[in-house]
C-alpha cells in the first residue's frame, strides 16, 4: 500500500512538475523574447485576450501541485529511511533535499513575486485597452516579476540535476561527520540568500538593474548562470563531503 501511495505521489509530482517547468520555459524562452520585439497593441492583445492569464493559471497551479506532492513524497521517504538523521546520512537524502529546497524557493517566487506582479501588469494592460491610464507601478512590478522568473529558470537547472542525481548518481558524494553536514547547510543557505537577494533586492528595471540582474536579462546569461550554479553546488559538496 505504501509503495503504491508513493508511486502515485511521484507520478503526480512528475506531471505537475513538467507542466510547471514547461510553462516557465515557455515564458522565458518564447513569450518574453517575443514581447520584446512585438508592437504594444500585440502585447496588450495577448495579455487582455486571455492567453497570458491562461498560461499563468497552469504555471502557478502546476507549481503548487509540484510543491505539495514533492514535500509529501519527501516526508514519506524520510520516514522510510529511518528518520531525519538517517536520511541525511545518504547521498540520496542530500540530493533530494537540495533539489527540494531549490524547488521550494522557486514555488515561493511563483506565488509571492511573479504572480502578484503579473496581476498588476494584466490589470494595467486592461486599463489601457479600455482607454485609461496604465498603472504607474506596473512597469517596475513587471520587471521584478521578470527577474524572479529568470531566477527560477536559473534555479531549475541545479534543481533538476539534483532531483535526477538522487536516484541516478548516488556516487556523486558521501556525507560524513555532523560538522561537515552543518558546513554544507551553511554554504547552501549563503548561496541561496545571494541568489534570492539578487531577485528581490534593489531596482529591477533595466536602466537601474544590478550586474546580477543584467546577467539574467538574456536567455544565454540565465542558462550559463544555471550551469555555473550547478557546478558551484557540486564542487561545494565534493569539497565538504569528499
Amino acid at each position: 500500500m505504501t509503495d503504491g501511495w508513493l508511486f502515485l505521489l511521484r507520478w503526480f509530482h512528475f506531471l505537475a512538475g513538467i507542466t510547471w517547468i514547461g510553462m516557465l520555459y515557455y515564458f522565458n524562452f518564447v513569450q518574453v523574447p517575443f514581447f520584446a520585439g512585438a508592437d504594444a497593441p500585440v502585447r496588450t492583445g495577448m495579455i487582455t485576450g486571455g492567453l497570458v492569464s491562461r498560461a499563468l493559471w497552469w504555471f502557478r497551479w502546476g507549481a503548487m501541485l509540484t510543491f505539495i506532492t514533492g514535500w509529501l513524497y519527501l516526508l514519506h521517504r524520510i520516514g522510510q529511511l529511518g528518520g531525519v538523521q538517517s536520511f541525511f546520512n545518504t547521498p540520496y537524502g542530500w540530493s533530494i533535499f537540495i533539489g527540494g529546497i531549490l524547488g521550494t524557493l522557486m514555488w515561493f517566487n511563483v506565488w509571492f513575486i511573479i504572480w502578484p506582479a503579473q496581476q498588476v501588469v494584466m490589470a494595467s494592460a486592461t486599463r489601457v485597452k479600455e482607454g485609461g491610464q496604465a498603472i504607474p507601478e506596473a512597469a517596475a512590478r513587471g520587471a521584478r516579476g521578470g527577474v524572479a522568473s529568470r531566477t527560477n529558470t536559473m534555479l531549475s537547472i541545479p534543481m533538476l540535476f539534483f532531483m535526477g542525481a538522487a536516484s541516478h548518481f548516488p556516487g556523486l558524494f558521501s556525507p560524513t561527520a555532523r560538522g561537515m553536514k552543518s558546513a554544507m547547510m551553511i554554504v547552501f543557505a549563503i548561496i541561496l540568500v545571494i541568489v534570492e537577494g539578487n531577485a528581490v533586492v534593489g531596482p529591477a528595471t533595466p536602466d537601474k538593474a544590478s550586474a546580477g540582474k543584467k546577467l539574467l536579462s538574456t536567455v544565454n546569461g540565465t542558462l550559463w548562470a544555471g550551469f555555473v550554479l550547478t557546478a558551484i553546488f557540486v564542487i561545494a559538496l565534493k569539497i565538504i563531503f569528499g
